[in-house]
């Protein structure tokens, strides 16, 4: 088995944040550490992250895990924080391998400024390729899917009538929104909504990316709209509604793995390629209501993921 090290997340989401603030024109995590980016890649390891939700820490278990299986050695730097920290991570080299999503890394990358007509999981995946970071790659994206979403309890769609993001319009500024502070700011969160939709909320209540903190908010009432990402367990435990897209303001948001060029063998892309072809959403869906209901253990899920489908 391979040698695994699983760095402190919150210590190098410390390191992170702190990174963020440097002064513009330098490397956002560099530091005077005999390390240099802080990257193991020098010695043969693949540094992998995730962001500070649950899926996310499972895809990272997952796609780790399966290069271990091919000999690889592998740290993992879970729960990193929002795609504006662990981008800047994986740009200065701190990090080598993250799970993404399509629609929402190109968002990122073009702040923006989207081409025209490209939604379907293979434009986003080709408008993509343009904007990738120097010295990164995405390989294959799977089919498993996972967007962002505009849902509210089925008491809310019922009392004003909502099964469309249009229809939260002439309401949306009595009404209260929950999700992540980068949504504010994002080109798919509350500046889009306006722009796409003219949905201005009264207020956005800063919770989590789609985490625990946005369930919670919208389950208790404190929010009457949430950003929750499509293969939640809590959306049809709680019998919630998703809200339509017509506009496809959301993104497809095929699972990718983002990885620095420089790392990736052979040994590494075939068994990365073998987590996304295995990977729907319908079997992501299942195991993430493992680690959100059951309360079990990513790795313990991921590695059970694997041994199902062959990856072991």
């Amino acid at each position: 088995m391979s040698r695994r090290t699983r760095t402190t997340a919150y210590l190098f989401a410390t390191i992170a944040v702190a990174g963020t603030l440097t002064a513009c024109g330098g490397d956002p995590l560099d530091s005077d550490s005999d390390s240099g980016s802080g990257s193991d890649s020098d010695s043969g390891t693949i540094v992998v992250g995730s962001a500070n939700f649950p899926e996310s820490e499972l895809l990272m278990e997952m796609y780790a895990q399966a290069l271990e299986a091919e000999g690889v050695e592998v740290e993992t730097k879970p729960n990193i924080g929002s795609r504006e920290v662990y981008m800047e991570a994986f740009k200065s080299g701190d990090i080598d391998l993250l799970p993404e999503y399509n629609g929402g890394l190109l968002s990122y990358l073009t702040e923006g400024d989207m081409p025209e007509g490209v939604s379907a999981p293979e434009d986003v995946y080709t408008a993509l390729q343009d904007v990738l970071p120097e010295g990164s790659q995405t390989l294959p994206q799977s089919a498993a899917e996972d967007k962002d979403s505009l849902t509210v309890t089925k008491e809310t769609a019922e009392k004003y009538s909502l099964s469309s993001i249009e229809d939260l319009a002439p309401i949306a500024k009595d009404l209260k929104l929950g999700a992540s502070p980068e949504f504010k700011k994002r080109a798919q969160g509350v500046p889009g909504l306006e722009k796409a939709y003219g949905v201005t909320f009264k207020e956005l209540t800063p919770t989590d990316p789609g985490g625990p903190l946005t369930i919670a908010a919208l389950k208790k009432g404190d929010v009457d709209v949430a950003n929750v990402f499509t293969t939640d367990s809590a959306i049809p435990t709680n019998d919630w509604v998703v809200l339509e897209d017509p506009k496809n303001l959301f993104l497809a948001q095929n699972v990718v793995p983002l990885i620095r060029s420089e790392v990736l063998t052979d040994d590494a892309e075939s068994a990365l390629n073998a987590v996304s072809d295995a990977l729907t959403t319908e079997n992501l869906t299942d195991a993430l209501a493992e680690v959100q209901v059951d309360k079990a253990d990513p790795a313990t899920v991921a590695k059970e993921f694997l041994a199902d489908n062959g990856i072991d």
